[in-house]
C-alpha cells in the first residue's frame, strides 16, 4: 500500500460493520443515512462499500460519477489512499472508499482490510462504517475482521430475523462482541393487527441490545434514486428522525427512542413532539 502521512496522536476511529445475513433488508441505505447523520454531527466518517462487484453506496449518496479510484487501484500502487477516499458533495466530513469497481471480482485479504481500517483511522477519522456484503462467504469474513463493533440490520420477517441471529452468533464466534440490532421496515399499522412482530419481539429472538427502529417509508425509494439520504430532507420524515436519533444514541449523545410499536394516527403531532425534541424545546 502506498505511504500515508501518519498521526501518532490520533484516536483510533470506532470501526463499526454494518450487516445483515439477508440482502434487501436496507443495510446500505442504513449505512449511508447514519453516516450522512454522524459526519452532520461534526465527526469525520468514512464509509466503505466492501460489496465486491455490486457497489451501491456511491449512488445512494450520489457520488456513483466521482469514484475514480478504488481500494484494489491503492494495493495496485495506481493512487494513493488519500485520493480513492471521496469527499461527499455536501457533506465536508463524509467520504466514501469504495474497494472495487462494478463487475470486478478481485477481492482484499483480511490483512488488507485491516491494513486499510488502520491508515484510514491515522488521517484523522473518528468513524469508519463498513457496509458489508450480504451473506457470509468470504467477503462477509473479509469485511467484520477489522471491525470491533457491529450493528446488524433486519425486518420483522422471519427469514431476515434467523439470518440476523445467526449473524450474530458468527460475530461473537469471530470477537466482536458490541453488537447492536436496527429493526428496519417497520409497520405500525400491521404490528396492531398481529400481522408482523412488534420490534420487542424482534429484539427479544435475537437476543441484542436494540439501536433503533425505522418506519417504512416510501421516501427511501425518492432519496435512493436522487442520491440524496433521508436525513438531508429539510423536512424530515419519521423514518429520517429514526435514523437520525439512532445516529445520536450509537455515538452516544442520547437514549431515546421512537416508539414504533403501537399506531400512530396523529403523524403531524408525532413528528412535531420528536422533531422539539431534537430542537431542544
Amino acid at each position: 500500500m502506498s505511504s500515508i502521512p501518519t498521526n501518532k496522536d490520533a484516536v483510533p476511529a470506532r470501526v463499526i460493520v454494518i450487516t445483515s445475513g439477508k440482502g434487501g433488508v436496507g443495510k446500505t441505505t442504513t449505512t449511508a443515512n447514519l453516516g450522512m447523520s454522524i459526519a452532520r454531527l461534526g465527526y469525520k466518517v468514512t464509509l466503505i462499500d466492501a460489496d465486491i462487484g455490486l457497489r451501491n453506496l456511491d449512488l445512494l449518496l450520489g457520488l456513483e460519477n466521482r469514484v475514480l479510484y478504488t481500494a484494489m487501484d491503492v494495493l495496485q500502487g495506481e493512487c494513493r489512499l488519500d485520493q480513492a477516499l471521496i469527499k461527499d458533495k455536501r457533506q465536508k466530513n463524509l467520504s466514501l472508499f469504495s474497494i472495487s469497481k462494478n463487475q470486478q471480482k478481485y477481492n482484499v485479504t483480511r490483512k488488507n482490510m485491516e491494513n486499510f481500517i488502520q491508515s484510514i483511522s491515522l488521517l484523522g477519522y473518528h468513524f469508519i462504517l463498513i457496509d458489508c456484503p450480504a451473506g457470509i462467504d468470504v467477503g462477509f469474513i473479509n469485511a467484520i475482521s477489522p471491525a470491533e463493533e457491529s450493528l446488524i440490520i433486519t425486518t420483522p420477517e422471519v427469514t431476515a430475523i434467523r439470518d440476523a441471529d445467526r449473524v450474530a452468533g458468527l460475530l461473537e464466534a469471530n470477537g466482536i462482541y458490541n453488537v447492536k440490532l436496527l429493526v428496519n421496515r417497520v409497520r405500525p399499522d400491521m404490528i396492531q393487527n398481529n400481522d408482523m412482530m412488534s420490534v420487542r419481539d424482534v429484539q427479544e429472538i435475537v437476543g441484542i441490545p436494540l439501536l433503533g427502529a425505522i418506519p417504512e417509508d416510501n421516501n427511501v425509494i425518492i432519496s435512493t434514486n436522487r442520491g440524496e439520504p433521508l436525513v438531508l430532507k429539510k423536512k424530515l420524515t419519521l423514518s429520517g428522525i429514526a435514523f437520525e436519533n439512532a445516529a445520536r444514541r450509537l455515538i452516544g449523545k442520547q437514549d431515546y427512542f421512537v416508539d414504533l410499536d403501537t399506531p400512530y394516527t396523529d403523524k403531524k403531532g408525532i413528528l412535531k413532539k420528536v422533531q422539539n425534541f431534537f430542537l431542544g424545546s
